[in-house]
């Protein structure tokens, strides 16, 4: 249970401690209004000693409006695109890049271009050495009305495999598609977990979406638009022949009951295992970590599975990026936004950054002798008490850095192992397509193209993976017809006036 907290709450972290929380001093009226989402969470923005600290750094001092409904704060950015009752800032704000193009070009969000370079001197700096996250967040019309969270190690689907039943079996990892069948094979018949019972799920999944990531065995990495951007050019996988072998090759895996037989029905939580004394039956899992389907004590059983050779390259699919749009953006309402500017550049900075995150070294966290970092109290207070009272880790996204090197620093050995995994996946990992800003007319086109080609996608490889439409020739050739007809050579050509 302790190592299930540990990790948790390094993943608040990626994803991002004494007594009662310290509420605000009153200092008199509010300088600013700021307001955001902050879901899923326990965070109580009036009482938080983030937003204390913060006031205590800056001297600036907000009324704070959370929101912590999703469908209540959509229903709100609505209203704030229609310039009703505009705050000063939106943090945590979660803003799409039609949402940012919208609220830019109605004159509600303001371009904080010329004022990054003198207020925001380390953000400014992270763009000028990076032309990639600069393209991201810049409109076609060269301003920034929406400032980034920068995370180093996002959560990506990995391939993970248990590498003691591939140490029980004498197997190496496999390195291509028909490796993995092999081992796939050998999971199924050789009794891997030793409990003389015929248990074992050699791979388990959610759906097709998940399986998806399986498709870079066969080179594609297509994004869920089913396009992707290389050199300039953009192309589809959707109907070429690796698709088709793709299929065929999972066709194949269920077939010979070595997928999960329940992947297309199940819900995450009904094949989760829960009790730590259980015999794992799992031998490969796609998911973001193990921890999703199975307790702490059968984390240090895997270890995720290197992108799988595919005429001679390995490439695997970069899920969310390093990059989160519309984190912190300035209202027209604002009269001083230069200050605003100033305080979210904190953020940008390590020790602004691990304050939102973990809190401050010396009262939240320290350093050990082994340059370590852990918490200062026991990690059921950490959950209870910290993490929603000191810090705004988890919940909506905020603006900042999530550093790659404070993570790999944590001292739980097993979560530190887990992020080592995970860190080592991102020297494959290929963004399909890059961050773009679209004009309205193309958003509104792709948007009513992607529904129903998604659905009759989703379906009809699910079909072809089941048996339930076998792969021939004729099949095949209804599948390419239906798909063009449903839009995807129009959808190329969309994203292709983007491409860079």
């Amino acid at each position: 249970m302790r190592r299930l907290i540990a990790f948790a709450l390094v993943c608040a972290c990626v994803l991002c401690a004494f007594g009662a929380p310290a509420e605000n001093t009153d200092l008199g009226e509010p300088d600013y209004v700021l307001e955001g989402y902050d879901g899923g969470a326990s965070h109580d923005w009036e009482t938080n000693l983030f937003f204390t600290r913060m006031q205590e750094k800056t001297g600036i001092r907000f009324q704070l409006r959370q929101y912590t409904d999703s469908d209540a704060w959509d229903e709100r950015k609505g209203s704030i695109a229609a310039g009703e009752d505009l705050p000063d800032v939106l943090f945590k704000a979660q803003l799409t890049a039609s949402e940012i193009q919208e609220m830019s070009e109605s004159g509600v969000l303001i371009d904080l271009t010329p004022y990054l370079q003198e207020y925001a001197p380390d953000l400014w700096a992270m763009l000028e050495a990076d032309e990639e996250l600069k393209a991201a967040i810049t409109l076609p019309d060269g301003k920034i009305t929406a400032l980034p969270a920068v995370n180093e190690l996002p959560n990506n689907e990995l391939v993970w495999i248990n590498t003691t039943w591939l140490k029980n079996l004498g197997l190496e990892k496999p390195t291509t598609a028909d490796e993995l069948t092999e081992v796939l094979k050998a999971f199924r018949d050789g009794d891997p977990n030793r409990n003389g019972k015929a248990d074992e799920v050699p791979l388990t999944f959610l759906g097709m979406w998940e399986l998806r990531f399986l498709a870079h065995a066969f080179g594609i990495i297509d994004n869920d638009y089913y396009v992707t951007c290389k050199d300039g050019t953009v192309t589809s996988s959707l109907g070429s022949e690796e698709q088709k072998a793709f299929l065929e090759w999972l066709n194949l895996l269920w077939d010979e009951k070595l997928l999960d037989h329940q992947g297309f029905s199940t819900l995450d939580s009904l094949r989760q295992v829960t009790d730590s004394d259980a015999t794992v039956t799992y031998g490969v899992i796609l998911s973001t970590t193990p921890l999703t389907v199975l307790p702490t004590t059968a984390l240090s059983q895997y270890e995720t599975l290197d992108p799988m050779m595919y005429e001679g390259t390995q490439v695997y699919r970069d899920l969310l990026g390093e990059v989160t749009l519309g984190t912190f953006a300035i209202t027209s309402a604002c009269k001083e936004p230069e200050k605003l500017v100033a305080w979210v550049n904190e953020l940008y900075t390590s020790e602004g950054s691990l304050m939102l995150q973990v809190g401050l070294e010396g009262e939240e966290y320290l350093w050990n002798e082994n340059g370590e970092w852990e918490w200062m109290d026991d990690l059921t207070t950490v959950a209870e008490d910290v993490i929603p009272n000191r810090t705004l880790s988890d919940g909506g996204i905020a603006p900042g850095i999530i550093e790659l090197d404070f993570q790999m620093k944590y001292a739980d050995s097993d979560t530190k192992k887990l992020l080592t995994w995970m860190a080592r996946q991102r020297e494959f990992a290929v963004s399909p397509y890059p961050l773009v800003y679209l004009s309205g007319e193309d958003r509104a086109r792709i948007h009513e193209l992607q529904l129903p080609l998604s659905q009759y996608v989703e379906k009809t490889t699910a079909a072809f993976v089941t048996g339930d439409i076998e792969i021939t020739d004729d099949s095949w050739a209804e599948f390419t017809a239906k798909i063009q007809e449903l839009g995807l050579s129009e959808m190329i050509e969309i994203w292709q006036k983007y491409a860079r």
